[in-house]
């Protein structure tokens, strides 16, 4: 599956789709070593990027909070998409 933008990370959602993808082949049990290491390995990638994402938006909530004594005010914040 190509992607439409291979310089725009996928959004969280994708990323955790296809993270299930990855376990569901490992839970099959009908692969063999190389490809369950490659989908191992494809996976660790994809929780990495879950992760990285709820970090981020954690990120952002708390400086909405933050900002909530004065005035609900959004701050510029970079989601890293540039990678």
């Amino acid at each position: 599956m190509a992607e439409k933008n291979p310089k725009k990370k996928p959004s969280f959602e994708d990323a955790l789709k296809r993270l299930e993808e990855s376990v569901r082949k490992l839970e099959d049990g009908s692969l063999g070593l190389e490809e369950a290491l490659g989908a191992f390995e494809e996976g660790i990638q994809w929780s990495r990027q879950c992760q990285q994402r709820l970090v981020d938006a954690e990120k952002k909530v708390e400086l909405l909070l933050k900002s909530e004594k004065e005035a609900l005010t959004q701050v510029a914040f970079d989601l890293g998409d540039e990678d």
